[in-house]
C-alpha cells in the first residue's frame, strides 16, 4: 500500500508539472506616457502592444528564438531581450526613458544588462567630446572605450551568451563606425579653419517672401541648420533651436535654416510638393528663425562647399562671412550656449 501511495504520489507531481510556456509575458507601467501604445519588433517580426490610460499594459509575444528587439513608445526607442518563457516586466518614466527603465522578472537581469550597456555607451561616445579632439587624441579615446566596454560585457558571466556574442561581435566594426564619423568631423574644421572665407548662398528662397542670401545677414552672426522634413534627427533639434531663438532673440546672432528638401525623397519625384512639404511644416509647427529652400538641394553650392553628406549639419559664422565653425555642436547641446557665450553674441 506504501508503494502504491509514492507511486501516484509521484505521477501526481508529473501531471502537475507545467511545460515551459512558448510564449513571453510582458507586462508594466509608463508614467507620462508618449503613446497609448508600443511596439515591439525588429526587420521581421512586429507587435503591437496597447498601453491603458494609467499607463499599465500587458501582452504576450510568441518569439521563434530568443534575440534583441526594439521598444518604441511614439518617441524613444530601447533594446529588450526576449526568450519563450520570461514573465517579463518593465517600469519607466517615458519623459528620461533610458535612464529610468528598469525590469523585473523571469529575464530581468539579461535587460538590465541591456540598459546598463546603453547607459555607458552614451556616456562613453560623448558627441560633444569626441569631436573636440585631434586625431590621435581621437584615436586613443576610442582605444580607452573600446576597452571599457569590453570589460562591461565581461563582467556578468551570468547573462545570456547570445547577448554577450553579439555585444562582442558588434564592439569592432561599431568602434570603426564612431572613429570614421569623428574624424570626419575633424576633416571638416582642418578644411574649413576659423577665420577663413565661409561658403555663400545667394538668392535663397524665403518661407516668408522673397529670396535672402548670406552676404544679406552680414552684420551678424548666423548660425545654419541645414535640414529636410524627412530627417528624423532634424526634427528631434526643432525645441532646441526654438528655445535658443527665443534666449537669443535681442542679440546679434541670426537663426537660418536651410532646407535640402529634394524632388526624389521629399517629393516622390515633384520638387513643387517637395517644396509645399516644407512650407507645410515651417507654417503648421511654428518654425523660427529664418526658413530657406535651397536652390538645388544637395547640389547647390553651399551644400557642395561645406562639403555637407548628411544632415542635421549646423554651422557658425560671424558677421564677416567667416567660419566660426564648420561643424557647430547641435542646439540640444550645452557646448553651444557656451561657443555662443565665449563669443560674447
Amino acid at each position: 500500500m506504501k508503494k502504491i501511495f509514492i507511486v501516484l504520489c509521484a505521477l501526481s507531481i508529473v501531471a502537475c508539472k507545467q511545460e515551459p510556456k512558448d510564449y513571453v509575458t510582458f507586462s508594466g507601467k509608463i508614467t507620462n506616457q508618449n503613446s497609448d501604445s508600443l511596439l515591439v519588433g525588429t526587420r521581421t517580426y512586429t507587435k503591437t502592444i496597447k498601453v491603458n490610460a494609467d499607463g499599465t499594459f500587458k501582452d504576450t509575444l510568441k518569439i521563434n528564438e530568443p534575440g534583441v528587439f526594439a521598444i518604441y513608445d511614439g518617441k524613444a526607442s530601447t533594446p529588450i531581450f526576449l526568450k519563450n518563457g520570461y514573465e517579463l516586466t518593465m517600469d519607466v518614466d517615458a519623459s528620461d526613458f533610458d535612464k529610468t527603465i528598469k525590469f523585473t522578472g523571469t529575464g530581468s537581469e539579461h535587460n538590465n544588462f541591456l540598459a546598463e550597456h546603453k547607459l555607458l555607451q552614451e556616456e562613453l561616445l560623448d558627441q560633444d567630446k569626441l569631436s573636440s579632439l585631434n586625431r590621435e587624441d581621437l584615436k586613443i579615446e576610442i582605444a580607452s572605450i573600446k576597452n571599457k566596454l569590453n570589460d562591461f560585457y565581461n563582467s556578468n558571466k551570468a547573462i545570456d551568451s547570445t547577448l554577450l556574442v553579439q555585444a562582442n561581435r558588434n564592439l569592432d566594426p561599431m568602434m570603426g563606425m564612431y572613429e570614421n564619423y569623428f574624424l570626419e568631423t575633424i576633416a571638416i574644421r582642418e578644411q574649413f579653419p576659423a577665420g577663413s572665407p565661409s561658403p555663400t548662398f545667394k538668392n535663397y528662397e524665403n518661407f516668408a517672401g522673397g529670396t535672402t542670401s548670406l552676404d544679406d545677414l552680414k552684420g551678424k552672426y548666423v548660425y545654419v541648420d541645414v535640414w529636410a522634413t524627412w530627417c528624423g534627427p532634424c526634427i528631434a533639434e526643432i525645441p532646441s533651436i526654438k528655445k535658443l531663438e527665443a534666449q537669443y532673440k535681442d542679440k546679434n546672432i541670426q537663426f537660418v535654416s536651410i532646407s535640402v528638401d529634394d524632388a526624389m525623397r521629399s517629393g516622390g519625384g515633384d520638387l513643387e510638393v517637395a517644396k509645399n512639404k516644407w512650407k507645410t511644416m515651417v507654417k503648421e509647427d511654428n518654425l523660427v528663425g529664418i526658413h530657406l529652400f535651397s536652390d538645388k538641394n544637395w547640389e547647390s553650392d553651399f551644400v557642395k562647399g561645406y562639403n555637407i553628406q548628411g544632415i542635421p549639419r549646423f554651422i557658425l559664422i560671424d558677421p564677416n562671412g567667416n567660419v566660426v565653425d564648420a561643424n557647430a555642436p547641435r542646439p540640444s547641446s550645452k557646448k553651444l550656449v557656451e561657443l555662443f557665450d565665449s563669443l560674447s553674441i
